[in-house]
Parts: C-alpha cells; sequence; structure tokens
C-alpha cells in the first residue's frame, strides 16, 4: 500500500516500514522513485516543460536498466504526441471510452447483431 502513496502522505509508521524495505531492496526504491517522477511529470501544465520532463524520464529510464520499465518507456515513446496533448488543455478521452463500453454492452447483451439498422437506431434512441 506504501508503494502507491506519495512519500509525503505516509503515516510514521508507513515511513519506517518504508525504510526496512527500501534498506532491504534498494532496487525497489531506486523503481519506486522513477514512478513518482513519472507521476509528477503529469503536475506540468505547459506541453513544453511536460515534454522536456518526459524525454528525462525516457533517458533516466535507460539508466535504469529494468526492463519492465523498458515496456513502458516504449509505449510512452510511441505515443509521446498523443500523451502529450494532454497538457494542451488537459482533456483527454475518458467519454469515448466510456461510451464505447457502453455500446460494447448493449452489443452483448443482444448477444449480437443481426440487423445492423435496427441496431443502429436502438442505440440512437437509447444514448440520444
Amino acid at each position: 500500500y506504501i508503494l502507491v502513496k506519495k512519500i509525503g502522505e505516509w503515516t510514521p509508521s508507513q515511513e519506517h516500514r518504508a525504510k526496512l524495505l527500501f534498506e532491504r531492496y534498494p532496487l525497489l526504491e531506486r523503481a519506486y522513485k522513477h514512478i513518482l517522477h513519472l507521476r509528477g511529470i503529469y503536475k506540468n501544465t505547459e506541453r513544453i516543460k511536460a515534454q522536456q520532463e518526459l524525454n528525462e524520464w525516457l533517458e533516466k529510464t535507460k539508466e535504469l536498466e529494468i526492463k519492465e520499465f523498458n515496456t513502458v518507456a516504449n509505449t510512452l515513446k510511441d505515443r509521446a504526441e498523443t500523451i502529450l496533448n494532454f497538457f494542451v488543455n488537459r482533456n483527454t478521452n475518458a467519454n469515448a471510452e466510456s461510451f464505447n463500453a457502453k455500446i460494447k454492452l448493449f452489443r452483448a447483451n443482444l448477444r449480437g447483431v443481426t440487423d445492423t439498422k435496427f441496431f443502429l437506431f436502438r442505440l440512437e434512441k437509447l444514448f440520444s
């Protein structure tokens, strides 16, 4: 639980447990701090600054040599432009994803679609 919270949000007992944990597993501490750095990028309000910090994070990922981070770094690198668009007006596509999930659930409840026109008609009536 302490690994999903920021250091400043830990209780004294959690601080003590984290100290013991990180003493025994220094690689875990490096990974934890690296994740905090990635999370901190999203506090930015300017796209250019966020891009600089993201590039720094990607470089540090190479230095860490933890293979699990390489997958994340490659994904971030491939989708960097789309991710950085978030910093323009801080919007996500969560509404569209939610609507798509509702459509999939509706289709699943019908156990498939045989008449496309009627399906679209029902979608229009249901969600408009």
